[in-house]
């Protein structure tokens, strides 16, 4: 783990100088990112890079930014902590670790199909099935994408056969529950859900076969309204905040090639475009920017702007509405070194819930490199 905090030297120093200073700036760290992180506005701020031998992709951060999970380059999920490192745990791929950071949600294999599963530490992966009497497309049953802040309650995307995949609602007291499609013969998919687990947030396959933001709110699923006097419709939902009343997403205007905007919507102000710093330009595929997490105030929202989903990405933090890409937000917020051996930065995968703690993913020399950002000032 690379540690990049204010001010700190070229690094000519001798190396037995250089020791004690990586030394000093990872129990920095490991103060930092403890469970009971309690930084102060005055705290200066740190760009913490995962050890550089193993190529990973951060998917989700805890509440206190103690635990980190997400998926290594070759396949399997790992969580991360402080005290510990990357630890890998097997199975398929990690999409997200529940607040309280005792469990984590993906993918595992079981009776030869990948399932939706949870994992706690100490103990395997749990797999919780699918659909009653419900048979895999191909080598395909299920897969969790997100977790409640308790890690109880469980959503994702179950199959029944290649022809009917549908959003799900877990619960160990109800199991797998199918949360519906409202356009016959077309998919949906759950791809997060509220930290009180009241409130799924995924998409809605239209007809056309274009993918509509939803949330469903006591099983009901509801489309995310598009942007006041908009023709058309926003894009995937990815998040939500502690009790679903603020929603962000991907692709604000939704087919429309020249505008580059994720969203966000809210019970009081509802959907606003999240543009980008700037528009860029691709030879073919359209560019899509998505917005991945959010704090539980909406003021800081991170996600990226990518060629057509592919990992030619750069990060946005996206503070009360505005957006900047997270290198530039670094370098001239007291670290002017970050990334400077990256191609790209990626994106912002996940927010803390008081919007201090940043984790994501890029690409640097040598392979992908993960990494966590704490914020020196309050945004």
């Amino acid at each position: 783990m690379a540690v990049f905090a204010h001010g700190s030297a070229a690094g000519y120093a001798p190396c037995m100088k250089r020791t004690v200073r990586t030394m000093k700036q990872l129990a920095i760290a490991v103060m930092l990112v403890a469970s009971t992180l309690t930084a102060r506005a005055s705290d200066k701020a740190l760009l913490i890079e995962f050890e550089p031998r193993t190529r990973l992709f951060p998917a989700s951060v805890s509440g206190s930014g103690a635990v980190v999970a997400g998926t290594l380059d070759g396949g399997g999920g790992f969580y991360w902590m402080p005290t510990t490192g990357v630890i890998s745990i097997g199975g398929v791929q990690t999409d997200t670790v529940s607040r309280d950071g005792r469990t984590i949600v993906g993918t595992a294999i079981g009776s030869g199909v990948t399932q939706a599963a949870i994992w706690k530490r100490a103990a395997e992966w749990q797999l919780l099935g699918t659909f009653p009497n419900a048979v895999p497309c191909g080598f395909e049953l299920s897969s969790a994408y997100g977790t409640s802040g308790d890690g109880r309650t469980v959503v994702g995307l179950a199959r029944n056969g290649c022809t009917f995949a549908h959003a799900f609602k877990w619960q160990e007291s109800t199991g797998v529950v199918d949360l519906g499609s409202s356009v016959a013969g077309h998919p949906s998919l759950a791809a997060g859900v509220s930290a009180d687990g009241k409130v799924a947030v995924g998409y809605q396959e239209r007809a056309d076969g274009t993918r509509q933001g939803a949330r469903w709110v006591d099983l009901q699923q509801q489309l995310i309204p598009n942007v006041a006097g908009a023709l058309t419709f926003v894009g995937q939902a990815r998040a939500a905040n502690h009790d679903g009343s603020i929603v962000v997403g991907q692709n604000c205007r939704f087919g429309i090639e020249s505008e580059q905007s994720a969203w966000v919507w809210s019970e009081r102000d509802g959907t606003r475009c999240l543009p980008a710093p700037s528009l860029r330009q691709s030879p073919g595929p359209a560019i899509q920017v998505t917005a991945n997490g959010t704090s539980d105030d909406g003021r800081v929202i991170g996600g990226g702007q990518n060629v057509g989903g592919s990992n030619d990405s750069n990060a946005i933090i996206w503070i009360d509405g505005k957006g900047t890409y997270l290198k530039d937000y670094l370098q001239a917020n007291g670290i002017p070194n970050a990334f400077q051996t990256y191609i790209n930065t990626g994106e912002i995968t996940d927010v803390s819930p008081d919007g201090r703690i940043l984790v994501g993913w890029g690409a640097a020399l040598g392979g992908f490199r993960g990494y966590m950002v704490i914020l020196g000032e309050k945004p």
